[in-house]
């Protein structure tokens, strides 16, 4: 799996200057604020305040590794209560400065999360909070993470 690299801040804001001066010419005037808002949507942020905290990879992992370097789309692979699986992240929220995320992901292929076999549930989506390296903190008895991201 390859992250998209979050672009840095100087880059970030020349996008936005550029947004907003193309949008002008076009009869469409909006605040630079409004362009850097639109810019960090651009690049699967919230808003931009999480895509400025995202660019400086506070959670130590360099660019283009780790969470931070993931947008909503991209495609993820990995183990769920020790089941492999690929998928969609549907949704990335960093949890303030702790270099932990909530990440949602959509399985391509439903995963059964009952170890017994007269009986099965089938999951095709999970929200978990994961570190940088995306790993819950979470174990199952065996002591593997509930939800191991392939970084």
């Amino acid at each position: 799996m390859t992250g998209i690299t979050t672009p840095d801040i100087a880059t970030l804001k020349t996008q936005a200057k550029r947004l907003r001066s193309g949008l002008g010419e076009s009869g469409h005037d909006i605040s630079h604020g409004a362009a850097l808002e639109l810019v960090a949507r651009q690049h699967g942020f919230r808003d931009w305040n999480t895509a400025h905290a995202r660019a400086d990879t506070p959670d130590g992992a360099s660019p283009g590794r780790g969470v931070s370097a993931l947008t909503i789309g991209s495609a993820v692979s990995g183990r769920y209560l020790g089941h492999a699986f690929t998928g969609r992240l549907v949704a990335l929220q960093a949890l303030s400065a702790s270099g932990r995320f909530r990440a949602t992901i959509q399985f391509d292929q439903p995963v059964d999360v009952v170890a017994f076999e007269s009986f099965s549930s089938f999951r095709r989506r999970v929200t978990a909070v994961v570190d940088g390296a995306g790993r819950t903190r979470e174990k199952t008895s065996d002591g593997r993470p509930h939800l191991e991201l392939s970084l």
